[in-house]
């Protein structure tokens, strides 16, 4: 990743108040890009958007991507060269309790959103960003690469395996690599693990559930201990949006395609033993406990195969897992502290970009 292809480049971000919105937009600020984000208000109370005070170092427009009207000013407005699409519906439990927001959110938010796009001709490349469970998961023991089929069980699942979907067909039809010289446009997608790091307070998601338990001294309740998932810290499969942006920008029509940024195979590990080693790293008596109550249908095995990224982005995954819970762990009792969460969260993205081993 090129620092310097990001400074004073016009940026716009979907979901920028969102957890890995925020990273993202703080990051880009770093690198004196000129980000404007679309959005709606931050999803919970307290957030990571509004703690580390990510809209002081851009614009921050809040609207919804199901207003194509507002989305295409928006756009308009902004004239941007690099698009990252992250709003989206993300939870899986809410989605059986919601599965029409989560459909119109997650399918026709990317819709609108290219329509936009096709309305200025600012834009040079767009990064849509799904989920790996975008996959047909099979259960199987071994990675998922991108040429695998489209799937999902659960309406979240699915509607990012059709996002993925409505991302080839406006490629092949309006942004097609072969017509490039014609439109200038590379349409990419973008498919990560489970992502986690400090500031995130989603519900329904193991890392803010712990942090909360262990803060409110509470037992973690623990729903499916043995599901295996591929955790990364958040700045990893960022670093691979902003390494496929740049060479979509750079290199074009080429890596117009999906692409997995997903962990090392050694860091796709058990619930339990996340769980363990959190309260491990926090100490103060913190424990966990088995939540018996029944539970919807989550996938138990899923691994991405990234070797691609790593032959033809050069992208590879920097923190090791024990690592990046440790940088959970001090973030977390730097909020209790209430120390500045800002230069927190920048000086651990700094970290990241000089890690070396």
């Amino acid at each position: 990743m090129n620092r310097a292809f990001w400074k004073n480049r016009r940026v716009f971000v979907t979901g920028h108040t969102g957890f890995k919105g925020s990273w993202l937009c703080l990051w880009l600020q770093s690198m004196q890009a000129e980000v404007t984000g679309y959005a709606l208000p931050p999803p919970t109370q307290p957030s990571l958007f509004e703690t580390a005070r990510v809209a002081d170092g851009m614009t921050s427009i809040i609207g919804n991507v199901q207003d194509p009207v507002a989305l295409n000013a928006a756009i308009q407005k902004a004239q941007p060269e690099v698009v990252i699409h992250m709003a989206a519906q993300p939870l899986v439990r809410y989605s059986y309790d919601n599965p029409v927001e989560t459909y119109l959110t997650n399918v026709m938010g990317p819709v609108y959103l290219f329509e936009a796009i096709r309305q200025v001709s600012s834009v040079r490349a767009i990064v849509n960003v799904t989920t790996d469970k975008c996959y047909e998961n099979k259960e199987w023991l071994w990675s998922y690469r991108e040429n695998e089929p489209m799937g999902g069980y659960d309406p979240y699942s699915n509607s990012k395996g059709c996002s993925e979907l409505v991302t080839a067909a406006y490629r092949n039809s309006y942004f097609n690599p072969a017509r490039y010289d014609e439109h200038g446009v590379a349409l990419a997608s973008a498919r990560a693990g489970n992502v986690i790091g400090g500031g995130d307070w989603a519900l329904d998601r193991l890392i803010p559930d712990i942090m909360q338990a262990i803060v409110e001294k509470r037992s973690v309740q623990i729903r499916n201990p043995h599901a295996i998932r591929p955790w990364q810290h958040v700045l990893e499969p960022l670093s691979g949006y902003l390494t496929l942006a740049e060479k979509l920008v750079e290199e074009g029509a080429q890596f117009a395609q999906g692409w997995n940024f997903g962990p090392r195979d050694e860091d796709a590990r058990p619930v339990q033993w996340l769980v363990e080693k959190l309260t491990e790293y926090w100490g103060e008596g913190a424990n966990w406990a088995l939540d018996a109550r029944p539970q919807p249908h989550e996938a138990n095995y899923l691994k991405l195969d990234i070797s691609k990224a790593g032959a033809l982005l050069g992208w590879q995954p920097r923190w090791k897992l024990e690592h990046t819970l440790q940088t959970i762990v001090d973030w977390g009792k730097a909020f209790r502290a209430h120390e500045d969460m800002r230069a927190l969260t920048l000086n651990q993205i700094t970290a990241y970009e000089r890690w070396t081993q």
